[in-house]
């Protein structure tokens, strides 16, 4: 049986290309509201980061984000993104680990 082609991401901090479904994506809505999205389907620009914290604080210093979505991100909604990113890791980070067993 063929191999399926696994989809390949940037992360947008630290450049390290990884698979789609072990990056978290931040998605600019056609409305302009900007929110993660963990399905990856949501409608609207998107951008990956890893799921670490680190990687999202670079973003935010580099202002990545802003190039990525081609939007300005202000600074409430990094401060909501942060909030909902160390919300969301736990859940984020054990849900690929489940995949990763699944995978073997």
């Amino acid at each position: 049986m063929k191999s399926r082609k696994i989809p390949l991401r940037k992360c947008v901090a630290c450049g390290e290309m990884m698979p789609k479904k072990s990056l978290i994506r931040v998605v600019r809505s056609p409305e302009g509201e900007v929110s993660i999205d963990l399905t990856g389907k949501k409608s609207g620009r998107g951008a990956y980061l890893c799921g670490k914290e680190s990687c999202f604080k670079l973003a935010h210093k580099n202002r990545a984000l802003d190039r990525a979505l081609k939007a300005t991100v202000g600074p409430e909604v990094y401060e909501q993104l942060a909030r909902d990113f160390l919300a969301v890791e736990e859940t984020f980070l054990a849900e690929r680990d489940k995949e990763e067993v699944d995978d073997e």
